[in-house]
């Protein structure tokens, strides 16, 4: 499968944390490894992190930092049709706006994983300044 996933650490805000790129060739929770470790070496305080259904599993739970509590949003059962689940469109959210940047749309035009990771701060610091000055 050609392509990359994107896996993000967002706070409330939608405000990217820590960001992880993987070939989409990989399962969800092997990006969550590298997303989590990472992220108890920048914010050891870090105690709750909402993740997605395609994140259950002994990986992520033994990925996660000391202290930091992992907890699946699922879908309701039964459920057939598209319902916001609480705390999961907050990410679904920083992926729209990221979307609306030319190099991180639809296409991959990135080489590497480093420069599509940088290439997603640039989008969200862009982001942050367009809010704090708006024009």
């Amino acid at each position: 499968m050609t392509g990359r996933q994107r896996h993000l650490l967002v706070d409330t805000l939608s405000l990217v944390l820590v960001a992880h790129v993987q070939p989409a060739s990989e399962q969800d929770q092997r990006g969550a490894g590298p997303l989590l470790s990472e992220a108890g070496r920048c914010y050891p305080a870090l105690r709750r992190v909402w993740a997605d259904g395609g994140y259950s599993g002994p990986l992520v739970a033994g990925a996660a930092p000391d202290g930091c509590q992992v907890l699946i949003v699922a879908k309701p059962a039964g459920s057939k049709t598209f319902t916001a689940l609480p705390r999961r469109w907050v990410v679904d959210r920083t992926f729209a706006w990221l979307s609306h940047n030319r190099r991180l749309g639809t296409r991959d035009l990135e080489t590497t994983p480093q420069s599509s990771r940088a290439w997603i701060f640039v989008a969200i610091i862009h982001l942050m300044c367009r809010r704090l000055h708006p024009v």
